[in-house]
């Protein structure tokens, strides 16, 4: 018996500086979580991969990471994708440095 679907976010790493970015409903790359287009059907979610998958000169290692809805978009449901959300971790630059200040 296969697995229910459970909702979906697209992830990948920009090319050039490897920062951690998320699909958008419109088709744009934010490094922002709450900002990703939470897919909820199955075949969608195939559809956003491929598309993004397709865009090799922006980004790299598309993948489908598992989402929940939040009072402010989607959510990460995973260790690993809450510590993406934060971006480098060996010390204070890109995402960590903006929360700092």
């Amino acid at each position: 018996m296969s697995r229910r679907f459970t909702p979906k976010i697209v992830t990948a790493n920009r090319l050039r500086e490897g920062d951690v970015v998320y699909l958008t409903a419109d088709d744009q790359w934010s490094p922002f979580h709450h900002e990703a287009e939470l897919i909820e059907d199955e075949a969608h979610a195939q559809m956003r991969l491929l598309h993004a998958a397709a865009q090799r000169l922006s980004i790299v290692g598309a993948y489908l990471a598992d989402a929940r809805p939040g009072p402010k978009g989607p959510e990460p449901t995973h260790f690993r994708e809450e510590f993406r959300t934060r971006g480098p971790s060996n010390y204070h630059h890109g995402k960590q440095a903006d929360h700092a200040s």
